[in-house]
């Protein structure tokens, strides 16, 4: 019997599962992105031939824009469904509404007819104290509420941390370390499926309203990538193209923090800047879509009642003068310090959790920091409140209706002009306040670095705005006060008279929130515009510019990672950064496996292995994929093999093709190989060779192939000399060779 006539070329139909990868894999991006071409080309010439073909195409080419609408749907709904709930659940630790449990403070106080000053103390709200006693003073009272504060913020944090533990290990942190890594290459499976989506939203909310130094928005930006994730199931270009599916997960982050912020265009940038690594012009449209509908979502729900998308919206009138840059600058540069000192000891925290005992009780590390959290909160009423508010407070303008303490200032009213109130004596509320603030920034600057990174969802960026805007509030005070009691000064003389408003401290605020958020994360662009966007204030962007530059030089004078980098690189992923030159002069043979000392590289001949060499490789080794050669003599390179093809079509062809034994010889040539007629019949794997692998001579220099990496996205490329094989380069070894080469551990780039 003659072996050819009996042979098929198996798989001339794909087989599901080839081209896959598998878990904690990097994807090629050059063949996916050679996939998308082809079936483009393909429906685009079909397109012609028939009517409803035509309508294919159309549906195909409108189908991303369907998903940015359905994401920015979906995004914006679950943003207000968590900010009502966190709301909500926030006031719930200090009391509750007799109108109806579910209204928060806020709500509940809007049908009462107290009068303006009183709007705080309505009948329908009771304290615990009240609720439980009868009466609302005295210290009994006080220490029920304390207890009952602490004990709602212990059953929150716990009920967050034992849900992550049980279902959805991937739902805790903030989620921006790991979304940076997936969209540039690498996979992780379940990071953003349907479990971790609903365990984050309802643990986030939990996190939040337990009181802990932690804020919502980046694991926001986590959700809304969820959220992309499982819409790209609905459309079949995107559910097989891991490409593709990255361009979505861009736009969807670019969503996520609209939400957060209600800052659409903002969100475009940060995606830009901050998270995407492969980012063409279509990507930029479409997250503009995404994020514009997220915003009029969320709009529409209107979860704080104000029309606004944040709770803590300000608006500003009064001019900044030119000397008013110093104080900007040196809150930039307080921004820039303490997010240099943030980074470092966080990193020092969190690796000492993964290396010693702590990391095996995170359920009792919770508990532990959310009790000294709440127990040291609350006789402070600027902890006491949830972070957004204080921010919110902070960035107030003081008018003459303002009943806070921060507002306490000694009244002159015959000097008051309309609404602008000129700068005032401090009032013994505004000291009270002062001191109580400083108090406040130690606490958040010291327990925020234990908080993050702990097995509960928790952001960075609500933190990290209220350290900046307590001590922009503080500085902005102090300038205040300086120019009310020395207006003759030189300095003031110019511009800032008696009984003229100059100074406003709420200026202040925001722009040390946005130094020490540039500081943490060093973002730039987006980071001010974002800040404007939340103000709705143009004429600040030079003042805000100024800080976040300022802080982004002193954070990288200091230490070069931002905080997401930096905890990349604590987890071992494997992130090329884009950012970072290489500067050294090494070769490509420097870096290539198999090294001097190594036994030779496993490859695979083009037509004279059986089908029972090429699985005994396969079991031997662990290798993603092999090169295949002309012959072991000549080690002329024919193309690059993955090892999941392989094993998937081997397995196939030995279940549905007759005659497929051990014996059976695979080839990868366009004609079978002469062979006796009584061999068994053939196998044909052409179609799963990649017939064009990536190639370097031994003389490249690394910079050179290290940029090859990080432009084209490769998993491999291999080492030629003269045409014939020497080695082969993975993204593992790049980045193995740059730790080395920065005197750091080169095994920590595995994913643990």
């Amino acid at each position: 019997m003659n072996g050819t006539s009996t042979m098929m070329d198996f798989l001339e139909e794909p087989l599901p599962g080839v081209g896959t990868y598998e878990d904690f894999n990097t994807i090629d991006w050059v063949r996916e992105k050679s996939r998308d071409r082809d079936r483009h080309r393909e429906i685009t010439s079909r397109s012609k031939e028939s009517t409803w073909a035509l309508i294919h195409s159309v549906s195909d080419a409108f189908s991303g824009w369907l998903l940015m609408l359905l994401i920015g749907l979906l995004a914006g709904s679950l943003a207000g469904l968590i900010d009502i709930s966190a709301h909500w659940m926030t006031d719930l630790k200090e009391g509750v509404c007799l109108a109806g449990f579910w209204f928060n403070h806020e709500h509940c106080c809007w049908k009462s007819n107290t009068t303006f000053t009183d709007r705080d103390k309505c009948p329908e709200w009771k304290s615990w104290s009240q609720l439980i006693l009868g009466h609302g003073e005295g210290a009994f009272a006080y220490i029920l509420n304390y207890f009952m504060y602490v004990i709602w913020a212990l059953l929150f944090s716990l009920l967050a941390v034992l849900l992550v533990k049980g279902f959805a290990p991937y739902a805790c942190g903030s989620g921006i370390p790991e979304i940076k890594t997936i969209l540039s290459g690498f996979i992780i499976r379940g990071y953003l499926g349907k479990w971790t989506l609903i365990i984050k939203t309802i643990t986030l909310v939990l996190a939040v309203s337990s009181g802990l130094s932690l804020g919502k928005e980046g694991p926001l930006v986590h959700v809304a990538c969820c959220c992309g994730n499982i819409l790209c199931h609905l459309f079949t270009k995107y559910r097989k193209n891991e490409a593709k599916r990255r361009e979505v997960l861009s736009a969807a982050a670019a969503a996520g923090v609209s939400v957060a912020f209600g800052a659409p265009i903002g969100g475009v940038l940060f995606s830009l800047e901050e998270v995407s690594y492969y980012f063409p012009l279509k990507t930029l449209w479409r997250s503009f879509f995404a994020a514009l509908v997220a915003a009029f979502t969320l709009r529409s729900i209107n979860p704080f009642g104000n029309s606004r998308l944040v709770l803590f919206y300000v608006e500003f009138h009064m001019p900044w003068h030119l000397l008013e840059l110093v104080p900007f600058i040196l809150l930039g540069i307080f921004g820039g310090l303490w997010g240099a000192f943030f980074i470092r000891s966080n990193i020092a925290w969190c690796r000492r959790r993964k290396m010693t005992k702590l990391g095996k009780y995170p359920v009792l590390e919770v508990f532990v920091v959310t009790a000294i959290t709440a127990l040291l909160a609350f006789p402070n009423e600027y902890t006491r409140m949830s972070t957004s508010e204080l921010i919110s407070e902070l960035f107030n303008d003081c008018g003459i209706l303002d009943s806070s303490k921060l507002c306490e200032y000694v009244n002159d009213f015959n000097s008051t002009k309309g609404d602008d109130l000129p700068d005032r004596a401090a009032g013994p509320g505004v000291y009270t306040a002062m001191w109580q603030l400083a108090l406040a920034l130690i606490m958040k600057v010291f327990i925020t670095i234990f908080t993050f990174g702990m097995k509960v969802p928790s952001g960075l960026f609500i933190p990290s705005m209220a350290v900046g805007a307590i001590a922009g509030r503080l500085l902005g005070v102090a300038v205040e006060q300086l120019a009310f009691y020395h207006h003759d000064w030189a300095i003031f003389s110019g511009w800032c008279s008696q009984g003229a408003d100059c100074i406003t401290p709420g200026l202040y605020a925001m722009v040390g929130a946005a130094a020490c958020l540039g500081g943490v994360t060093r973002m730039t662009v987006s980071l001010v515009v974002i800040m404007f966007e939340l103000t709705g204030g143009l004429e600040y962007i030079v003042p805000l510019m100024a800080a976040a530059m300022t802080s982004k030089w002193v954070a990288d004078a200091i230490g070069r990672e931002g905080i997401y980098d930096a905890h990349i690189r604590l987890n071992g992923y494997p992130f090329l950064e884009a950012k970072e030159e290489f500067s050294h002069k090494t070769l490509a043979m420097d870096v290539m496996r198999p090294r001097r000392s190594d036994p030779p590289l496993t490859v695979i001949t083009q037509d004279s292995m059986t089908v029972e060499d090429v699985e005994t490789i396969i079991n031997e080794t662990t290798y993603s994929g092999y090169p295949v050669v002309v012959s072991r003599e000549s080690q002329r390179l024919v193309g690059f093999v993955l090892r999941r093809d392989l094993i998937i079509s081997i397995e196939n062809a030995r279940k549905k093709q007759d005659g497929i034994v051990s014996t059976s010889i695979i080839y990868f040539t366009d004609h079978s190989p002469p062979l006796p007629p009584s061999s068994p019949s053939m196998l044909k794997l052409r179609s799963i060779l990649d017939l064009s692998p990536f190639t370097v001579t031994d003389q490249t220099p690394m910079e050179i192939v290290v940029d090859i990496f990080r432009k084209l996205g490769l998993r491999q490329c291999l080492v030629t000399h003269n045409g014939k094989l020497l080695g082969i380069i993975t993204k593992k070894d790049v980045l193995k060779h740059i730790a080395q080469l920065a005197n750091q551990d080169p095994d920590s780039i595995l994913f643990n």
